[in-house]
């Protein structure tokens, strides 16, 4: 077998069409809690990308180890279908979004067939049919019931470009710009209709501990989305215009208040601005929310501190947002960054309040207050220059302010905002209401679902509100005349539940079935991109929170495990469109096959690591798999009859170690490294058939242990070689075949590959440094018994006296300067001393990894013990080291 790679072609081919008719990857209903292994969903934009197939391939490779080691699985996939995208693109080719996703569909899903993936395709879900988004609908109903939706009237983030209403997660940048197309976002005021998330902030917060699948990165954006303060609501008097509602999470530093400030958007900032020339010019036009240092103008104003009575200059000041807290805020520069530097650069006192508490702090004494001056003292500490409260620490004082003084209550603000589900645009969910003039708005009974779209309307602004016809309806109610809504949903309403649809795709009555639903739920691993940490992930939670509470879910929670996979990137930046450094999926597949694509990207890094796409790693990873199956059809067509010798021992301990610690490695998803010990196996391998005549059931062994555990990642070819060898039964697949077991010690492997590879290359150092063209023989001898007992009291002793302790062993002091110079190389290296071999361990792995030596240099090698060489040999050997001699 040439190689310069296989007919990739043909064998993908045979084996795609193998597991279709056997229907390999279908989950039976009635298993029993399956591995739910699961693949954020994509939108069907015409072609896979190189961003899916990573995700796609980490998803499948799972999907598959956790088969081979004997689950049931799900692996299902479907389409996030709906979408803005998907009418604009219609829109340019005058053609309507249906037409276009069903298209779209249909080349996505047959690339991600040429790719190998594994799903169950009886279960794939669409979101814009019919029957997946009835049960949108029918959901809104269920929150609407349970009192979780309201229609308001909302300032909102408008795209006058899509013409449509956006979440604050899809406003983008400091520029504040449309996630889709770019366009500066402006802020309108309409009615809109929500749904109240906020019901559930606390325990979205709370829960976030206990996801310890979860990366930290995602965990935090979650908390610091949700962005949980507890404080206290107080009233401060503004000049002109009475009490004035702030917050704060630090009422101990109200002695420190120097100034108080109003959002640019206040109320009350607003009547400045129609009167004051300067707050006017403020608002409108230097104000900088997102800028790099907080702005503001003086009002003229003062507010009356509730505690001190002192009056304080008011300010607008842009750091001060109005939906964060009450939007306005005392502000205390002794104790707040952004505080003090505002008051630095306005001229502001700033006064200190709190001091840390001393180490030798009697609970009594008063310290001295810190050097606010130059930076801001912002941990919790003791009260001083606060009256009587100086001298409480921190939290004590917050309990009594708050009791003390007559406008303030405990209170707690969230940054997180009810979800604004909206939207002015066709291709999406109708929202499920009618407006009645006598009854106002009423839900559509769940026996009228699903509201279906009309047919396309192509025009600007709200499609729905032109389609007449569809519009006109009838009171649920009343029976009297009512127009429908004709807002459509947020697509992150359908992605929000639908890994449950995948659960009981055709059920008719009902979204999901829920006794399988709570035998089956949560996803035991989600895959998916960082992009998706706040909105989709805070989304799916809270839906699965209601669904518990109202719909007898069994579970709060609806990923046990999630991997936020890297970027595929070229030459470190992100492939894209825009750029034009895009790498086609299906260029490669037809080019070097799918499983050439496949395993390059699973060993090129981490999942969760961005890694840069290399067109020389592919031609690579190509020619790797053609030579293992030259090596397979080289071993079924002749098979080998060597001895089984200390050769095929050291193999077969290789095979073993790679077994258990590539094992280990997929379970941890950690494939590069799976992969890396598995290629190195192959290596082994190769060199053992070309050094001498393999013994066959050893080299039989290692073959199909290569071929089972790079079967998840390369399963075309795997299936293939799997067959060649003859280990297949009636109707087995690789993909149903028993993954390979070995039980080693891990930290025997380790220090036995460490010690053979020191050796290797303290030989070709001798060889490189003392110019040896051609070595005849090679000696390599293990240290003398003593030395190991030496090194295991450096590393258990800590006595500053190691020599000395050493020489307390008489074993070890009539070696005499021997000794001594030994214990003083294991006093220099103390600190990164650890244990070897022992002896005859160290022995057995050398004689066993010898023919390694022997084979790169062409040089017959010995391994000899202490007691066949003189002292002048043995002074170099150390445990873990042996001395190397070679005669040339």
């Amino acid at each position: 077998m040439s190689e310069q790679g296989y007919d990739h072609a043909t064998v993908e081919r045979r084996w795609q069409e193998a597991w279709d008719e056997a229907d390999v990857y279908r989950t039976p209903d009635d298993v029993d809690d399956p591995t739910y292994v699961l693949g954020m969903y994509p939108y069907p934009s015409g072609k896979l990308h190189m961003g899916h197939v990573r995700n796609y391939t980490i998803t499948d490779a799972y999907a598959r180890y956790r088969r081979m080691r004997g689950d049931d699985v799900l692996h299902p996939m479907g389409w996030d279908a709906f979408g803005l995208p998907a009418e604009n693109a219609a829109k340019d080719r005058d053609t309507n979004p249906r037409d276009w996703t069903v298209d779209c569909i249909e080349t996505m899903r047959g690339q991600m067939e040429s790719m190998g993936f594994g799903y169950d395709w009886d279960r794939e879900i669409t979101t814009c049919t019919p029957d997946y988004y009835q049960w949108n609908q029918w959901l809104f109903s269920r929150f609407h019931e349970e009192g979780l939706v309201e229609r308001r009237d909302a300032d909102v983030n408008w795209c006058p470009h899509c013409e449509t209403v956006l979440a604050d997660e899809q406003v983008e940048g400091e520029a504040e710009l449309c996630w889709r197309c770019d366009t500066p976002v402006e802020q309108r005021e309409l009615e809109q209709w929500f749904l109240r998330i906020t019901e559930y902030a606390d325990e979205l917060l709370e829960a976030i501990d206990d996801l310890e699948g979860w990366p930290n990165s995602v965990r935090q954006m979650q908390r610091n989305w949700i962005g949980r303060q507890d404080g206290a609501e107080l009233e401060f008097s503004v000049e002109g215009y009475g009490s004035v509602e702030a917050f704060t999470t630090r009422v101990d530093t109200i002695f420190g208040a120097t100034f108080f400030a109003l959002a640019p958007d206040h109320p009350i900032s607003g009547e400045l601005a129609e009167e004051d020339e300067d707050v006017r010019h403020f608002v409108e036009h230097e104000a900088d929310p997102e800028g790099d240092e907080p702005n503001g103008v003086e009002t003229g104003l003062t507010a009356t501190n509730p505690v001190t009575g002192e009056e304080i200059p008011v300010y607008v000041a842009d750091f001060v947002l109005s939906d964060v807290g009450t939007g306005a805020l005392m502000a205390v520069p002794g104790h707040d960054e952004r505080d003090h530097a505002f008051a630095e650069k306005m001229g502001v006192d700033i006064e200190p309040v709190i001091a840390p508490e001393p180490d030798d702090w009697d609970g009594e004494t008063i310290p001295d207050a810190p050097d606010v001056s130059e930076a801001a003292y912002t941990d919790d500490g003791v009260l001083v220059n606060s009256g009587e409260y100086s001298g409480l620490e921190s939290e004590t004082a917050r309990e009594r302010l708050t009791a003390d003084i007559e406008s303030a209550e405990t209170a707690t603000q969230y940054q997180l905002r009810d979800w604004g589900i909206s939207r002015q645009r066709y291709w999406g969910t109708p929202i499920p209401v009618v407006h009645c003039e006598d009854c106002g708005s009423v839900v559509v009974p769940e026996e009228d679902l699903p509201v279906e779209l009309p047919e396309f309307i192509n025009t600007t602004g709200n499609p729905l509100d032109a389609a007449e016809e569809w519009k006109q309806t009838t009171c649920p109610d009343c029976g009297g005349p009512a127009e429908r809504e004709t807002d459509t949903m947020d697509t992150f309403v359908d992605s929000s539940w639908y890994f449950l649809r995948y659960v009981s795709p055709d059920l008719e009555d009902a979204p999901f079935d829920r006794e399988r639903a709570n035998d089956w739920m949560p996803v035991d691993q989600y895959v998916g991109g960082i992009e998706h940490a706040v909105m989709h992930l805070l989304y799916s939670r809270f839906f699965t929170k209601v669904l518990a509470d109202h719909e007898g879910l069994a579970h709060r929670e609806p990923f046990t495990n999630l991997l936020a996979q890297g970027m595929v990137q070229l030459e470190g930046e992100k492939m894209s469109k825009s750029k034009g450094n895009t790498v086609s999926p299906q260029r490669i597949v037809e080019e070097y096959g799918a499983d050439t694509a496949r395993l390059f990207m699973m060993q090129a890094a981490q999942p969760e690591r961005d890694f840069d796409w290399s067109e020389e790693g592919v031609r690579s990873t190509y020619a790797f798999l053609g030579r293992l199956q030259g090596m397979v059809e080289e071993y079924v067509d002749s098979t080998p009859d060597g001895d089984d010798d200390a050769i095929a021992s050291y193999v077969d301990s290789e095979i073993d170690a790679t077994v258990a610690i590539a094992s280990e490695k997929y379970d941890e998803l950690t494939f590069n490294r799976a992969l890396r010990e598995t290629q190195e196996l192959v290596r082994t391998l190769r060199q053992y058939a070309d050094f001498t005549e393999p013994h066959a059931e050893t080299y039989e062994r290692g073959l199909s242990a290569v071929v089972r555990l790079l079967a998840p990642v390369a399963p075309h070819l795997a299936e293939s070689l799997y067959e060649q060898l003859g280990d297949e039964t009636e109707d087995e697949f690789v993909v149903d075949a028993e993954w390979p077991t070995a039980n080693v010690d891990h930290e025997y492997v380790r220090k036995r590959r460490k010690l053979v590879e020191n050796t290797r290359e303290d030989v070709r150092h001798i060889v490189d440094v003392a110019g040896i063209e051609d070595p005849q023989r090679i000696d390599v001898v293990v240290a003398p018994d003593w030395k190991y007992d030496a090194l295991e009291i450096a590393v258990e002793s800590d006595a500053d006296n190691l020599i000395g302790e050493l020489m307390g062993e008489s074993h070890i002091r009539e070696q005499g300067d021997a000794a001594a110079s030994y214990g003083q190389d294991l006093q220099a290296e103390r600190e990164a001393l650890s244990r070897t071999l022992d002896p005859d361990e160290e022995y057995a792995a050398l004689e066993s990894a010898a023919w390694l030596i022997e084979r790169e240099f062409d040089a017959s090698v010995r391994v000899v013990g202490a007691d066949e060489v003189d002292e002048s040999v043995l002074k170099n050997a150390e445990p873990g080291r042996p001395a190397i001699e070679i005669e040339d």
